[in-house]
């Protein structure tokens, strides 16, 4: 059996705001009991509170509940690496496959001008979040690694999207620098939402265990909430729930931070303060050098879990963490020896198709968001917006976006499941192994990629 959530073992974000004496992360109340709401949100991540404060932005009057089975912040929203990002998880090309070029530019664009909203909005309620607007820097450390760069700026063109730009630093070799991303502390952004909802009128329990979903109807562990409208915002943990299930499959992605390093560390390193980093490799690694100079880094690689099962236990696994610390000192020799304070990870929701949602159902009642493949802390900002727009029955250029109205396919059913998503992620480790000693495209990633997707 799990032992309870502790919430400063939760991520190293939930812990940093508890040590700085920001946050206490006292419990709010549960439901008390039955009681009725003109919106009902289920989950306090950044999708839920970004809806709740963008429907009383809209309708201040609206009566607002969020329903949260642990605590805000629980989530993917307090444990990711805190990049808020233009990217989403399907690429502008394949919007433009699936839905036209006109409308996968709309959506390519709507996210660029969110990364900035963030920020923008974040500051409007008050919120400091250690936002920092530095770009992403992909290192580009080896001749695939040029190539697929190359790509990635005429993909870019295409989609008439800002064009990454070659940079060259005598300490972090060369990159290709992306502009559209900015860095944040996301436990302070997701416990500040949080709180700017309340200050506006929205009640948020805590503490209750959402246990079914229907047009005008959720139910709870503490009671019944009635109301107009709802909106399901669980992201990986929606795949417990009838009205999201199989359309999500939560995968786990790990993380650790250093202790706080010196100038010295970084001048060697190259990366500027409240920049991100990744590279080109097939098994996604992702960081960032916070504001308090940590380097906090985290990447995929960690086994699907049978039935889609979610358990604490899941959070910390010995071999991966091992693995994004050789990764670390892989990439920056100048962190070898370098303590590691903090091990965490969370699931993150995958759509089949790996496009991200915002699906009106039951003519419109209920509205299902979320997709994100760990994309989210910026594309939650917008869902949040057009969710509020679609609850307020306003039609927007947001209401327009092609992620409006898809609903994913289902997941195949276990074993299969199990058996085929553990296989591509296998699969990946071993292309960027084979990729390393042949310098030549690995088959087995075109394969598994399809397959992913398919």
């Amino acid at each position: 059996m799990d032992a309870p959530v502790n919430p400063r073992r939760t991520s190293f974000w939930l812990d940093d705001l508890v040590e700085r004496g920001l946050d206490d992360l006292a419990p709010r109340a549960a439901l008390p009991g039955d009681l009725r709401a003109d919106v009902c949100i289920v989950g306090a991540g950044f999708t839920g509170l970004w809806t709740a404060v963008s429907v009383l932005e809209r309708e201040p009057d609206a009566r607002v509940v969020v329903l949260e089975r642990e605590f805000a912040g629980f989530g993917a929203s307090g444990r990711n690496g805190g990049w808020a990002s233009a990217l989403l998880p399907i690429g502008p090309a394949e919007l433009a496959r699936r839905h036209g070029a006109e409308a996968a530019r709309a959506m390519s664009a709507a996210m660029v001008d969110t990364v900035d909203e963030v920020g923008r909005a974040s500051a409007a309620l008050g919120i400091d979040c250690d936002y920092s607007r530095r770009g992403t820097y992909s290192l580009i450390r080896s001749v695939l690694a040029d190539r697929a760069a190359t790509e990635e700026q005429r993909e870019a063109e295409e989609a008439g999207l800002p064009v990454p730009e070659r940079v060259s630093d005598a300490a972090l070799g060369v990159a290709l620098r992306t502009d559209a991303c900015a860095s944040l502390h996301p436990a302070k952004l997701v416990r500040g939402l949080a709180r700017a909802a309340e200050e506006r009128g929205a009640t948020v329990f805590e503490g209750t265990t959402v246990t079914g979903v229907e047009p005008g109807r959720v139910t709870t562990t503490e009671g019944t909430v009635l109301a107009d409208r709802i909106v399901v915002a669980t992201e990986a943990w929606g795949s417990a729930l009838p009205a999201v299930g199989r359309r999500i499959l939560p995968l786990y992605s790990l993380v650790l931070a250093t202790e706080p390093l010196p100038e010295a560390v970084w001048a060697r390193v190259g990366l500027p303060r409240g920049a991100t980093v990744t590279d080109f490799r097939h098994n996604l690694v992702y960081g960032q050098r916070t504001a308090d100079d940590r380097l906090v880094f985290g990447g995929r690689g960690a086994r699907y879990h049978f039935g889609s099962a979610i358990r604490p236990g899941y959070d910390r696994s010995s071999r991966v963490h091992r693995h994004l610390e050789r990764s670390v000192t892989a990439l920056f020799p100048a962190m070898t020896g370098v303590r590691f304070t903090h091990r965490w990870g969370g699931p993150l929701g995958v759509p089949r198709d790996w496009h991200p949602f915002v699906s009106p159902v039951a003519g419109g009642r209920v509205v299902v968001a979320g997709g994100y493949v760990g994309d989210g802390v910026a594309a939650a900002n917008l869902a949040g917006r057009t969710v509020a727009d679609l609850v307020t029955d306003r039609r927007t250029a947001l209401t327009a976006l092609p992620w409006v109205g898809h609903r994913p396919p289902r997941w195949e059913p276990e074993p299969l499941r199990f058996a085929g998503v553990n296989a591509v992620i296998g699969s990946l480790a071993v292309a960027d192994a084979e990729e390393a000693v042949t310098s030549r495209p690995s088959a087995i990633a075109a394969v598994s990629g399809r397959l992913g997707r398919e």
